[in-house]
């Protein structure tokens, strides 16, 4: 009997960890939120901006979101991140430099992902997600074979998928689940063969990257594109 991959995110496996607030937001915070959330956010079902979609998920305090949606004028870009601090200062980011082409979720990305229709993405980006590296808490991470099995379905064949890791561990782990995922189907993730030590095109840099590279720790990026074949046979 073929193993169970369906996505489901109202099982116990599928709760969001870590943090969703930090400290207080700020009244100036606070009422740029107020004034900009309404039309910068986008939920789970709703209709999605023009394509070209990229999406970002876990942005952080959003400086790659943020570069994306100014580098990339044309493309619509939507980032999903919990932590409501990060989304507050994307937030600000987006009103200042009148960007228009920037939606947020300030949620878990896998209940939006659910509600989204096949093959709508053309890119995705999972930068730097929490490794969780105590073998206890292995089962929180995000990069599992169900997850891996949604974003397959999301993202359009030949569509390219960046993940970045600067845990080893957590990278062989990762590579490890891609890899299985893409044997099992047929229609999964392939590694384009990128050298993993230098980041992708017009990377602008990031703190946590810079943050990494001071305790000793080397990012590795790996670029993957969509197998063609359909993801339903």
């Amino acid at each position: 009997m073929a193993r169970d991959m369906s996505f489901d995110p109202n099982k116990d496996q599928f709760r969001t960890f870590g943090r969703a607030k930090g400290r207080t937001l700020t009244t100036s915070q606070a009422e740029i939120m107020a004034e900009h959330w309404p039309r910068l956010s986008i939920g789970p079902g709703d209709p999605l901006p023009p394509e070209p979609v990229w999406l970002e998920i876990g942005y952080g305090m959003g400086s790659h979101v943020l570069h994306l949606g100014r580098t990339y004028p044309d493309v619509s870009i939507i980032g999903a991140e919990p932590f409501l601090n990060g989304t507050a200062k994307v937030v600000r980011g987006v009103a200042e430099e009148g960007l228009t082409n920037v939606r947020l979720f300030q949620g878990d990305v896998r209940k939006m992902l659910v509600e989204m229709p096949d093959a709508c993405l053309a890119r995705i980006y999972i930068l730097f997600p929490d490794p969780w590296p105590k073998s206890r808490h292995n089962k929180r991470r995000l990069i599992r074979t169900a997850f891996i099995q949604e974003l397959a379905r999301v993202i359009e064949p030949g569509g390219r998928l960046t993940f970045a890791s600067d845990i080893p561990h957590y990278v062989d782990w990762a590579l490890t689940r891609f890899r299985s995922h893409a044997r099992a189907t047929g229609a999964g993730f392939e590694w384009t063969g990128n050298d993993p030590v230098h980041p992708p095109d017009l990377w602008p840099g990031t703190k946590y990257e810079a943050k990494a590279r001071r305790e000793g720790r080397t990012p590795r990026w790996f670029e993957f594109t969509r197998q063609s074949n359909d993801v339903s046979s």
